[in-house]
């Protein structure tokens, strides 16, 4: 298999580490591995420094096992361009317009509500009289002293 023509004391990469972790993955889906022999063989191919070490832990388990060396059956072929759905155009204009929205939202009603005691107050007070020490509405007229003419 891969072992045949690979050296097992070959390095491997973090694509290759990732690629068997996939694997391995794959498996515990199937119901091969428990979820206590997964962590171990997921820590165990973290690791894993040569490709003998990773290929032990599959040793038990039918395909998939990690493939080195073999490309990719997409590698070299270029990018699949495809037309972008509704969501995916909308979302990225919407979120940030959402968000403005709230902020300036919140924004408001928090001025609103701070500043509505004293409109109320600067409202009661231009009606005129609402100050007895100027004179011109209740309390003592102007130029008396202690309410007596």
């Amino acid at each position: 298999m891969v072992s045949e023509y690979q050296p097992s004391e070959i390095r491997i990469s973090d694509s290759e580490r990732e690629d068997a972790l996939g694997k391995l993955n794959e498996h515990m889906t199937a119901g091969r591995l428990d979820i206590d022999e997964y962590g171990e063989r997921s820590a165990k191919i973290v690791t894993a420094k040569t490709r003998g070490e990773l290929l032990s832990l599959f040793g038990d388990l039918p395909e998939p096992k990690p493939a080195f060396g073999q490309p990719h059956p997409t590698a070299g072929l270029p990018p699949v361009r495809r037309e972008r759905t509704f969501a995916e155009k909308f979302i990225p204009v919407a979120a940030p317009i959402a968000v403005i929205a709230l902020v300036a939202g919140a924004f408001i009603a928090f001025h609103i509500y701070f500043f509505l005691p004293f409109l109320f107050i600067f409202l009661i007070a231009s009606r005129g009289g609402g100050n007895r020490w100027q004179g011109g509405g209740r309390g003592r007229p102007r130029g008396t002293r202690y309410g007596r003419y």
